[in-house]
């Protein structure tokens, strides 16, 4: 049993804004690890900040195996050298992913407001102008 401060699912679910259901979901793929009391789920604050860990990295749009990775590096003999390392690592890939995604999204708008004004100057040749 560990000491220190101490939440049920209730109180994490509200905090961070997500469903009880997400959050057992996170238990069952051993992304969090809550003290069982009977029936009650107990979290403690490696769970708390594993929690806050995940949900900072769907929010960045990791998937799940890499949200894994890094939070279980936090608890490796290394600590949190090699979590910063690692992250700094995937921040840079996503990062690198999200600025070709931004270019390919302005690229296509660009396209989008060319092929408008095409369209709009074709529907003007073709529409009688009005009396």
């Amino acid at each position: 049993m560990t000491s220190g401060p101490e939440w049920t699912i209730a109180q994490i679910a509200d905090e961070f804004g997500v469903t009880h259901r997400t959050i057992r979901h996170y238990e069952d793929l051993g992304l969090v690890s809550p003290e069982r009391r009977g029936t009650q789920r107990i979290f403690h604050r490696r769970d708390r900040t594993r929690l806050k860990l995940i949900l900072r990295g769907k929010r960045l749009g990791f998937p799940l195996e890499e949200i894994r990775t890094i939070v279980d590096l936090f608890d490796a003999p290394r600590g949190r050298r090699a979590q910063l390392e690692y992250v700094l690592d995937q921040i840079d890939a996503r990062r690198a992913d999200l600025e070709q995604r931004l270019k390919d999204v302005q690229d296509a708008i660009a396209e989008l407001g060319e092929f408008e004004r095409s369209c709009r100057s074709d529907l003007d040749r073709l529409t009688p102008p009005t009396p």
